[in-house]
């Protein structure tokens, strides 16, 4: 598939040589020293290969680190060292073409082809996006070619057309670079709303998901309620107090349970206690794996509990996961002061336990 690109490179390959050819048909006049001439275009043709074929290499910046219209920008700058062959060689090409033509033959059209070669070779530079050495290579081919042939010869001859050439071309870079840099900010808006889309379908399947769970952990009690006109026994009051329990949990700590935790949970709350379970976010950013062992160690921990109350939270430190605290009526106080009689701080896996 022929790309863009390729089109490009083989339009400038062609005109550039078509322009330093010009400079062999020397047919009206001897030239003095014909080897400086083909000296010369050697150097100018080479010079400018160099400037359209010399990628440099890709930058090594992580994804995402760059703007892509920067990146686009580094990644088809001209090196250093073919810039500076390239003004070389808007200094050296006009001198050396006229001195070797003789000044009878300056303006002669196989000695004047440099003023479209220089600007070519200038407009590549300028394509490159090297701008300010683009415009000095074009002040250096006026200085030069108005020394040789004056002024209006070297307007008249194409100068004119080289400084267009590279104005049209600073036109178009920059025109495409703002495309690029337009381009880029809309990817970016399109990803964050993409993401945000994402977020709220998660959202919305969440709700839908714990709507579902209170259906199925509320809907036999309400039902029986319904059923009773209110009337519940016992063994019923106790069933709503579960699942007002299991609620709770799933709203409260999603991320803390499984089903050994559900089952120590409603476990101690058959016994008489009176449990809360709160997950104020120290548990983002966990996997699953991890997670898993962090609701053993937290089941394990209920399974040995004997408090009237528990409070099992996560914890925002680094080192400590989950914190399980555990309270009764203390022995000999006062009736309304309990005293702590579990404390449990369950580590993140590969963290020091704290003590």
């Amino acid at each position: 598939m022929i790309s863009v690109k390729n089109v490009l490179v083989a339009l400038a390959v062609a005109f550039t040589a078509y322009l330093a050819a010009r400079g062999l048909w020397w047919t009206e006049a001897a030239v003095p020293y014909p080897l400086i001439v083909v000296a010369t275009l050697g150097m100018y043709l080479a010079t400018t290969w160099l400037c359209i074929f010399w990628d440099p290499a890709p930058s090594n910046a992580a994804p995402g680190e760059e703007h892509i219209g920067d990146v686009h920008r580094t990644r088809g700058r001209l090196p250093v060292p073919a810039m500076i062959l390239a003004l070389a060689a808007a200094v050296v090409v006009p001198s050396a073409i006229s001195f070797a033509v003789g000044p009878g033959s300056v303006t002669s059209g196989f000695a004047t082809w440099y003023l479209g070669g220089i600007g070519a070779l200038m407009t590549i530079v300028m394509v490159r996006r090297r701008p300010w050495a683009a415009w000095t290579g074009i002040v250096i081919l006026a200085v030069g070619s108005m020394a040789w042939m004056g002024p209006a010869n070297a307007l008249a001859l194409g100068l004119v057309g080289s400084i267009v050439w590279v104005t049209c071309a600073q036109l178009l870079v920059g025109s495409l670079d703002r495309a690029a840099r337009d381009t880029s900010r809309l990817a970016q808006l399109q990803r964050a709303a993409s993401a945000w889309q994402a977020s709220q379908v998660g959202r919305q399947r969440e709700r839908r998901v714990q709507v579902q769970q209170a259906l199925a952990v509320a809907g036999p009690v309400l039902t029986r309620t319904v059923a009773t006109g209110g009337r519940l026994t016992d063994d019923d009051r106790l069933e709503a107090r579960l699942a007002e329990g299991r609620l709770r949990d799933e709203m409260r700590g999603p991320r803390l349970l499984d089903d050994d935790v559900r089952a120590e949970l409603e476990r101690a709350r058959r016994r008489g206690a009176n449990v809360t379970v709160l997950d104020e976010g120290g548990l983002e950013g966990v996997d699953d794996e991890t997670l898993s062992i962090i609701r053993a160690q937290l089941a394990e921990a209920l399974r040995s509990a004997s408090s009237d109350r528990l409070y099992i939270r996560t914890s925002p430190d680094a080192r400590v996961a989950v914190t399980v605290v555990g309270r009764s009526p203390s022995v000999g106080g006062p009736s309304e002061e309990d005293g702590v009689d579990l404390w449990r701080e369950i580590p993140h896996p590969g963290a020091a336990e704290v003590r």
